[in-house]
């Protein structure tokens, strides 16, 4: 019964969401009928906050509480806390995810708004770069998707990866930076 006590008590309270996020300078942020709209040097952005969180602007932070203790107020509270801190970062710097393409022959390039892939396929593969983000190709197997959003940054990432996904024999395919491949062994005579 004690064990069980403390086990409620140690995750009755949201450890995400106790924690204030500064605003950094050069970044405006406002609270009104529910949403929150913050301004920056990279764009904006509108976030609905779930009507079981309060939330405050205060000495140049924003604050968020649960309304009560039930299990949806205080789930909602962290999970209010990250997006809004994500995109309050986003404000002030950008996010970037490093693509590369792996194999003989791939290749990429920007050709005005389309990015241009070759993946080993009869055709070019033309993917149309979003107004959000911005699309720089390193070199020809390198691309730098960055933008204000990191979901949508993440989102545009998987979307590439999906025109040649990574296989496990010989490693080829679009590979997101830090992804690891699991390699299988080939046949044996």
């Amino acid at each position: 019964m004690l064990a069980a006590k403390l086990f409620v008590e140690c995750f009755d309270v949201s450890r995400v969401g106790k924690h204030p996020i500064d605003i950094p300078s050069g970044v405006s942020i406002d609270f009104r009928d529910g949403i929150l709209m913050g301004k920056g040097k990279n764009g904006a952005f509108e976030f609905r906050v779930h009507e079981s969180v309060k939330t405050s602007v205060v000495d140049g932070k924003i604050v968020f509480a649960p309304v009560d203790e039930s299990k949806v107020a205080r789930s909602m509270w962290g999970t209010c806390r990250s997006i809004v801190a994500k995109s309050v970062q986003g404000l002030s710097s950008l996010f970037q995810r490093k693509v590369n393409l792996v194999g003989v022959g791939y290749k990429a390039s920007v050709q005005g708004k389309n990015l241009v892939l070759q993946l080993g396929y009869s055709h070019d593969v033309v993917f149309e770069i979003p107004e959000d983000l911005k699309i720089v190709c390193e070199s020809p197997t390198a691309v730098v998707i960055s933008g204000m959003s990191r979901q949508r940054v993440g989102e545009i990432a998987k979307r590439l990866q999906k025109y040649r996904p990574p296989e496990p024999y010989k490693g080829k395919g679009v590979i997101l930076e830090g992804q690891h491949v699991y390699r299988k062994e080939g046949k044996k005579k």
